[in-house]
């Protein structure tokens, strides 16, 4: 939002851009989806008209340098790097990775949400493949990895996935998939909104934007026709925010691909903005004075 940028030392909301692209089997570019994402929230208003309230008026944000890409090394020693850079920062402040493929996300899961917890993926695919293309780092494999170390998986918006990543989610009470089609009903979508708001203890948010309508975000590496629309995107999003019984150790963003439009990388914006407003609304910062990112700032 061209704002002045807080230390993390201070800062209520810490984002990593993590332009990370080894393993996409589709289009290319993610690794522009966190330039371009903050690229577009300068057209953002200070306003989030949902909560009523300018999140920055109050909040301080640190936006922090681009997390190295890999060298020629392994993919292990990459993830290794930003596990122990993720786990390094302030546990206080609300967390935002902006990738990047989807194989980021168990290291912060791990980094961030140590002793277990549940993990909220929005996503067009189930992403629960041991290895693809010869490795478990692969950007099909991330949801494995995590459940392979006990945390409890809730899907949202699944529409492509292969008949061994079925047959797990059939047998393995720790997945709750909710397909896509199905939460075209009316009945389903409750049910997902009762469930989220039901969470407790330790939750991770990763949203894979694929999981959106194509007709809504063209740039993402995998697209598939069907997905969430934006009101159910918000929907989602806002009933886990302002959900007091999580501790929220994180969020990350990924698999956009910028294009010519704007509209794919503004969706991404304006989520994340809606992310850190009702996090930050229901934990009380609209009463704090304000001293946000914004105070001083040119407002027009």
């Amino acid at each position: 939002m061209s704002l002045p940028n807080a230390s993390p030392d201070e800062a209520d909301v810490i984002i990593l851009p993590v332009p990370h692209e080894r393993t996409v089997t589709y289009k290319t570019g993610t690794s522009d989806g966190p330039e371009a994402i903050l690229s577009a929230s300068d057209q953002l208003e200070f306003y989030e008209e949902d909560a009523g309230w300018c999140p920055t008026k109050h909040m301080r944000i640190s936006v922090l340098p681009p997390m190295p890409p890999p060298a020629e090394g392994s993919d292990e020693e990459f993830h290794r790097s930003l596990y122990e850079a993720v786990a390094s920062l302030r546990k206080e402040a609300l967390f935002v990775a902006l990738g990047g493929e989807h194989s980021i996300t168990p290291e912060l899961v791990f980094a961030r949400m140590p002793t277990g917890g549940t993990v909220v993926q929005i996503d067009a695919h189930a992403d629960l493949r041991s290895t693809y293309h010869g490795s478990e780092y692969n950007h099909a494999c991330p949801m494995h990895r995590i459940r392979g170390k006990g945390y409890k998986l809730v899907q949202i918006g699944i529409r492509s996935l292969h008949e061994n990543e079925a047959a797990s989610i059939a047998k393995d009470h720790g997945i709750t998939t909710y397909m896509d089609r199905l939460l075209q009903r009316p009945e389903a979508k409750q049910k997902l909104h009762r469930h989220l708001a039901s969470l407790f203890g330790p939750v991770w948010l990763t949203i894979d934007m694929d999981g959106f309508d194509p007709a809504l975000v063209a740039g993402v590496g995998t697209p598939q026709p069907g997905g969430l629309s934006w009101y159910q995107g918000v929907d989602i999003v806002e009933i886990i925010m302002r959900n007091r019984n999580i501790e929220l150790r994180g969020v990350d963003m990924v698999e956009l691909v910028p294009e010519a439009s704007h509209v794919s990388q503004m969706v991404g914006a304006k989520l994340l903005q809606k992310c850190i407003s009702h996090w930050g609304k229901s934990r009380g910062y609209d009463k704090r004075p304000a001293r946000g990112s914004q105070i001083g700032a040119a407002d027009e």
